[in-house]
């Protein structure tokens, strides 16, 4: 049961076509959320700090640091924010925990289950949140949950769509109207882009973020995945060979070899600079094009990935955004704001939406009805987006969207997986002829096993539900 109300005005950032739009919902903060209840003001000297990496879409990190000020001032609670770069946050999570000091909560931008014996459980809020919010979107309940430990070890308060994009009239040039629509028309299409225009499919194959996304897309739409949803290794299968053998071929025909060597901001730069056909990220790069100006703009056209063989189209979320709260936070009043406040910001979560420039999608869709309503956000962007509705395919986003250990949840045997970027190797090394197709699956499935062996072996995998 909802609690009294009390609203807070706080503004917000936008341009001035986006004042004409419709706004976010004016915010409110109960003092309960399902079991738990919190006071109007907590004791003097209380504080909270919080760790989170720089968001991709600046006016986001504007809006939070002035509503978590705000909010800290209506509960009398000091509120520190500190953002670092996203490549620093794993590594700042590990060296607090092992100091055994450091901030209150930690914002990760994926599953952070091999931490899990750092952290504190948080499964009143998960419990509180669902009981408050309604469902929660699979994609962040499978990246905070644990079932062989039975924990919520993070609130997911949000996550970032991960679309296929393409030049709409560079492949209207080659005969394809309505841009790419399976992973064979990105193979014949982009390799006579290539050879018409010099223009290559820009997808990475080197270890970093968007090299991974890519390469798990490819494997779950070609009907492959990583593990079954028992936490069973599957990666050695004739469907992941043959997603293997493709990126070889895609390389051949429709790639350039600086993809070996991307980072993650490498295919957003050749994409805004008119250097890419092709590529698959989320639409932070839209929005940088849009503010300085580009007429790249114009001619971007956005998809909910590609079909596979058997029709499937599954792509990752870019981003979750996970917060966590380390063991060595012990004092209740600190505990207890900051519970309070990740239930606040979800309880406001039109307003992380709309100030991230519809980057921030809400884990729990309920919250921000503007975005999916017809004639809402995604229908009519404030932000000026032409055509208006150019992002309105991101309404059935979580038909989709899985996440990392897809069909099973994101154990540490997965994150792993993913650190040590045995998935991106494994098509790198196909692709540029190091090893074939076989024996790249061969030697990244061995890795794989004895990951999950390691971690099964400590408790960490098994199935079960919440």
């Amino acid at each position: 049961m909802t609690g009294a109300f009390a609203a807070l005005a706080i503004g917000t950032a936008g341009t001035a076509s986006a004042q004409n739009e419709s706004k976010p919902s004016p915010q409110t903060f109960p003092t309960s959320y399902g079991d738990l209840s919190f006071p109007e003001q907590y004791p003097d000297g209380t504080a909270i700090s919080i760790t989170q990496w720089s968001h991709f879409v600046p006016s986001y990190d504007e809006w939070f640091d002035e509503y978590a000020r705000k909010w800290g001032d209506k509960h009398n609670v000091e509120v520190t924010v500190n953002h670092i770069s996203l490549g620093d946050i794993p590594s700042t999570l590990s060296a607090s925990i092992a100091a055994g000091q450091g901030p209150t909560l930690v914002e990760m931008n994926a599953a952070p289950s091999s931490f899990i014996e750092g952290l504190q459980p948080l499964d009143d809020i998960n419990a509180a949140a669902q009981e408050e919010f309604g469902e929660q979107a699979d994609t962040c309940r499978y990246t905070s949950y644990l079932p062989a430990k039975d924990q919520w070890y993070g609130f997911c308060h949000g996550w970032v769509v991960d679309p296929g994009v393409y030049r709409s009239d560079l492949w209207s040039d080659a005969g394809y109207a309505d841009g790419p629509q399976t992973y064979d028309d990105l193979l014949k299409g982009g390799a006579k882009i290539l050879q018409d225009t010099g223009t290559p499919v820009a997808v990475g194959l080197s270890p970093e973020l968007d090299s991974e996304f890519f390469a798990r897309a490819l494997i779950w739409s070609f009907g492959g995945t990583l593990q079954d949803e028992n936490g069973n290794v599957t990666i050695d299968s004739p469907e992941t060979l043959a997603a293997v053998k493709y990126i070889k071929e895609l390389f051949d025909n429709a790639l350039t070899p600086e993809v070996f060597a991307w980072n993650p901001a490498s295919n957003n730069q050749a994409y805004i600079a008119g250097t890419a056909s092709y590529i698959q990220n989320s639409i932070s790069f839209f929005r940088s094009a849009q503010d300085i100006g580009k007429s790249v703009t114009e001619h971007t056209s956005f998809r909910p990935g590609l079909k596979g063989p058997g029709g499937e189209v599954h792509m990752p979320a870019h981003i979750w955004f996970t917060h966590v709260m380390p063991k060595y936070v012990t004092d209740p009043d600190e505990i207890q704001s900051a519970k309070n406040f990740m239930l606040d910001l979800e309880r406001n979560y039109s307003h992380a939406t709309y100030n991230s420039k519809l980057y921030n999608f809400p884990a729990f869709s309920k919250q921000v009805p503007q975005l999916y309503e017809d004639g809402g956000w995604l229908d009519r962007d404030p932000w000026g987006s032409e055509p208006a509705d150019k992002m309105a395919f991101m309404k059935t986003a979580e038909d989709w969207t899985v996440w990392p250990g897809y069909p099973g949840y994101a154990n540490p045997a997965v994150g792993e997986v993913y650190q040590t970027h045995v998935i991106s190797t494994m098509m790198a090394d196909a692709a540029n002829g190091t090893k074939s197709p076989e024996q790249a699956l061969e030697d990244a499935t061995e890795q794989v096993e004895n990951i999950f062996n390691k971690w099964r072996d400590r408790g960490f995998i098994g199935s079960g539900d919440n």
